[in-house]
């Protein structure tokens, strides 16, 4: 059973930086891709960024150049560096792992999530 443990929420003032870190339970080389996505209330969870196995990395335009997603393979890791944080970056953020299982079928993972709240 795969689990992701998502942590490094918090509240931050605007302009604030954090870094949130998503520890699998198992090798996450064996995941095709990882990602953040994010749920703020009244509204749909969202990609935040996304990074292959080979390291090809995606980001939604709401936070290209604030944002970086990175992997620490040894560690079993994903991270999401977050600068510049702005209060409609305020969201539940949740770490996704994806694992190709055939040509046709995909299973994902989710965490649990962890609150990230910017404001003053």
């Amino acid at each position: 059973q795969v689990q992701l443990v998502e942590s490094g929420g918090g509240l931050v003032q605007p302009g604030g930086s954090l870094r949130l870190s998503c520890a699998a339970s198992g090798s996450i080389f064996s995941f095709n891709a990882m990602g953040w996505y994010r749920q703020a209330p009244g509204k749909q969870r969202e990609l935040v960024a996304t990074i292959t196995k080979g390291g090809s990395t995606n980001y939604a335009d709401s936070v290209k150049g604030r944002f970086t997603i990175s992997r620490d393979n040894a560690k079993n890791t994903v991270y999401l560096q977050m600068n510049s944080l702005q209060p409609e970056d305020t969201a539940v953020y949740y770490c996704k792992a994806e694992r190709v299982l055939t040509t046709s079928a995909i299973q994902n993972y989710w965490g649990l999530g962890t609150q990230v709240t910017v404001s003053s």
